[in-house]
């Protein structure tokens, strides 16, 4: 008996389904945080706060570079799951193939690329001069590296498109304490500073997309494998890329912001980047779960839509925002109790801690909104609309957060504005989503309504 199956959320009690799929998310999505908590924790602890802040300061620029390869990932994610609810196996096979191959290509090109555009940019972004060297090697070492997270996240995708979230989050798990021990080692014991905890992650990253290829190679039962299947094929690369480019983009244009938000945060001095990345850290498990059930709806609605089921979706979205309003209640309840001592794990600098704590108090309540609107975005994109989550980002990211960062500095001068302007982009983004949400045409943008109106490709035979 197979020790992992995929989960069909077309049929069943829908906040039931989602459950069963989020939970895992939710702890895999603990452990994938643990991957940058564990380095800020021990360069903080270990090597100090000047380290802290060097990663912290580059993060912005590999968020940017990464969101292009998610893209990918995402839009492979949207169509296994649509069509793993049409059980089109065909269709599926073309599309995990091309998607390994596209990968390939992008992760190729940034791995070349990348690491020659690194220091310029964090010159460009007025990264401080104690600073600079560290953040420039742990950035041109994820580059280096950066085939093993597209591979992690775009199979992940893959595997959770065809409801399968189990394997990944044991591989994640893996992968994650194989990063602690990696951290203890070249940090603690060798002493490598940023180089360590960079080469811990991209060894622990490597490992766990092996991890997941290997299962997605076991699930032959609803899908085919062979080398034709590999060879990009118009149709399954123009899906992928009508898909995976918007959602891209939208990240994309979300870590821009953020980059040239950057200067700004860096211009308040390196004790308030380290500040910065504790928060951004800590902010990382509050926002957890709503990326969590976001992702369990962008599968829920995929395979529901490919199966014709618009009646489920509907209730799975009400049910979704409940569970969602209520565990992001639970941690906003958390971070105001214990924020202090979870602060504390990163420095002793009582300075840094008690901005910490300021910080969050500031954002606390915007996590509401923030919930809310990672799921209804999650159902929009499952559904096949890539491209309203798209212009939602861009109106979002430099229409509202741009001018609202800039000005309350301008105005406020003191580090409080920059997380101020975060709870506005947060409100903003939920009232988007929600107009998006009730004019609704994302409803007729589904992959199989395309394919009933397509020619389908004949079959080739497995070498």
């Amino acid at each position: 008996m197979e020790k992992f199956a995929a989960v069909d959320m077309t049929d069943g009690v829908p906040y039931k389904k989602l459950l069963m799929f989020t939970v895992p998310l939710l702890i895999g999505n603990v452990f994938q945080q643990l991957y940058s908590t564990v380095d800020a924790i021990f360069l903080g602890r270990f090597v100090g706060d000047n380290a802290l802040a060097a990663i912290g300061s580059s993060m912005a620029i590999f968020f940017l570079i990464l969101m292009l390869v998610m893209g990918i990932a995402i839009g492979a994610g949207i169509m296994t799951s649509q069509y793993f609810g049409a059980k089109s196996r065909q269709d599926l096979s073309y599309t995990i193939g091309t998607s390994i191959t596209l990968t390939a290509l992008v992760g190729v090109v940034l791995t070349i690329f990348g690491p020659l555009l690194t220091r310029p940019v964090l010159l460009l972004l007025e990264t401080p001069a104690e600073i600079l060297d560290d953040s420039a090697l742990y950035m041109n070492i994820l580059m280096w590296g950066i085939l093993g997270l597209a591979y992690f996240n775009m199979f992940s995708g893959l595997l959770r498109g065809m409801g399968e979230a189990i394997a990944p989050l044991i591989y994640l798990i893996i992968a994650s304490v194989l990063n602690i021990a990696l951290n203890f080692i070249f940090i603690v014991v060798l002493e490598m500073g940023v180089l360590g905890a960079a080469v811990g992650t991209v060894i622990a990253q490597a490992f766990s997309s092996i991890l997941c290829l290997r299962r997605l190679m076991k699930m032959r039962d609803v899908f085919d494998m062979g080398w034709h299947y590999l060879i990009p094929r118009k149709k399954y690369v123009h899906q992928v890329l009508k898909l995976g480019i918007p959602t891209g983009l939208s990240q994309a244009i979300f870590a821009v912001s953020m980059m040239i938000v950057q200067p700004l945060v860096n211009g308040f001095g390196a004790m308030f980047i380290a500040v910065h990345v504790i928060v951004m850290r800590i902010d990382g498990f509050v926002v957890m779960p709503a990326f969590s059930f976001g992702n369990a709806m962008t599968v829920y609605t995929g395979q529901n839509v490919g199966a014709g089921k618009m009646e489920r979706v509907d209730k799975g979205i009400k049910q979704c925002l409940i569970m969602a309003t209520l565990v992001s209640i639970v941690l906003i309840a958390a971070i105001l109790l214990f924020g202090r001592h979870i602060a504390g794990a990163f420095t002793d600098t009582q300075e840094v801690i008690d901005m910490t704590m300021r910080m969050l108090w500031i954002l606390a309540f915007g996590y509401l909104a923030f919930s809310a609107n990672i799921v209804v975005w999650g159902v929009i994109r499952g559904a096949g609309d890539a491209v309203s989550p798209l212009w939602g980002a861009f109106i979002n990211s430099v229409v509202v957060r741009l001018p609202t960062a800039f000005l309350f500095v301008y105005f406020m001068g003191t580090p409080d504005a920059i997380m101020l302007s975060l709870l506005v982009t947060w409100v903003s983004n939920l009232i988007i989503s929600i107009i998006v949400l009730r004019i609704g045409k994302w409803r007729k943008r589904g992959l199989v309504h395309m394919k009933n109106h397509e020619q389908e490709p004949k079959p080739e035979p497995a070498p």
